[in-house]
């Protein structure tokens, strides 16, 4: 009934719900569920570093402050949080499903074979990379966000006006425990991104001969970049205050 023109409008919505329903729980509307949002959610990483250096600039933390302040009072963006967030739960909650029912599929390990001869270990071990990240990020989102969100009066103020936050990043990244943290949560984000990029497009179809080599290209690429930018912040700014 869905194959046909509907005029009815209930009937339109009836056949709309089904796709979104088949998105969710069949195995090829997971796979695309993840590829997109795993898509999305690397291209937040391009902006969260892109904002994250500018804590070098030698500004005491003016230029860093302003961006945050900018990201934090304009509604787009804020709406885009929320978007953001659907995200990262949806990715997780998709992943989870997908490790189960591959887990369900094959309840008795092969004796013999163990699997690093046909794939990565980061391939196979996405789910225990994707833990390590989820479990940094709660505790992330409680040292910057929520503190950016709603404790703003508790950090003073910068020679702007706006809220201190870059004296919130300094201060978390000097202490030890956070630091190495970090370092090693962006070190299971590298892997993530290793594998997840360019099977994102393989899972929505985007493979070919010409082509696929330039996209594991780019996602190599891009995961040096974006990894490395990650880990080199912790390690400069706690080195800076310890050096000092």
């Amino acid at each position: 009934m869905c194959d046909l023109k509907i005029a009815l409008p209930h009937l339109n919505l009836i056949c709309y719900m089904s796709w979104v329903t088949q998105m969710f729980t069949s195995s090829l509307g997971k796979k695309y569920v993840m590829a997109l949002t795993g898509l999305f959610l690397c291209s937040f990483l391009v902006i969260h570093l892109t904002g994250n250096l500018l804590t070098l600039v030698p500004d005491g933390g003016l230029t860093f402050n302003s961006f945050s302040h900018f990201m934090s009072k304009t509604l787009v963006i804020n709406i885009l949080e929320y978007v953001l967030f659907a995200g990262f739960i949806i990715h997780i909650i998709q992943a989870l499903a997908i490790t189960l029912k591959n887990r369900k599929a094959r309840p008795v390990k092969y004796a013999v074979s163990p699997g690093d001869a046909n794939s990565k270990w980061y391939s196979r071990n996405m789910g225990i990379l994707g833990t390590i990240i989820l479990i940094f990020l709660v505790i992330h989102l409680r040292d910057f966000f929520y503190e950016a969100r709603f404790r703003e009066e508790e950090m003073g103020v910068d020679a702007n006006g706006h809220a201190n936050l870059f004296k919130v990043v300094v201060a978390t990244f000097s202490m030890l425990p956070y630091a190495a943290l970090y370092f090693v949560a962006m070190f299971g984000v590298g892997y993530h991104l290793w594998h997840g990029f360019q099977s994102a497009f393989r899972s929505m179809g985007i493979m070919h001969k010409k082509y696929t080599p330039a996209i594991e290209g780019l996602g190599k690429i891009y995961t040096i970049i974006i990894t490395g930018g990650f880990m080199f912040l912790p390690v400069y700014w706690y080195l800076v205050q310890h050096l000092k």
